[in-house]
């Protein structure tokens, strides 16, 4: 992996100008482990009581805490997302699943540097291999949401 470099007037493409590869294999790995949090909007809250079949209130209570001014999904005792299904590991909404699923590996804080992506692709089994995308698909990712 090349080491980092700077924007400048003469370089002003960033280090991943060439793309990056993803593939997800399905581990559920990124929907379990250490305490975090999977932020969600109203319209993604909406769209997931919906598919649940529950009121708006209902899916709260049951499914979402507050933190500071933004609101995130809760999770199990060991850290697992409630969405995550324990057996096969497989997200029970992904259909419906928030803008921060659907948008890793391609946050923000993975792509400020080579390092910081190496980072992600020795947590997660599916970066830095499979599909390449091109620039302009991770910037576009990148700009769904602030992670």
């Amino acid at each position: 992996m090349p080491k980092a470099q700077t924007q400048t007037a003469a370089n002003t493409e960033p280090w991943y100008a060439d793309g990056l590869r993803f593939n997800c294999t399905g581990c559920g790995d990124c929907c379990t482990g250490a305490p975090g949090y999977v932020w969600v909007n109203q319209q993604e809250i909406e769209a997931l009581a919906a598919r649940l079949g529950m009121s708006i209130a209902a899916f709260e209570k049951q499914y979402v805490r507050q933190v500071g001014v933004r609101r995130t999904l809760k999770e199990r005792k060991n850290y697992d997302c409630v969405f995550l299904d324990a057996e096969t590991h497989r997200c029970t909404v992904y259909e419906d699943r928030p803008r921060q699923c659907r948008t890793w590996p391609f946050w923000d804080s993975n792509l400020k540097s080579p390092e910081a992506w190496q980072a992600a692709c020795d947590a997660c089994p599916g970066s830095g291999q499979g599909k390449l995308y091109t620039i302009e698909k991770i910037q576009e990712q990148a700009a769904v949401i602030r992670v």
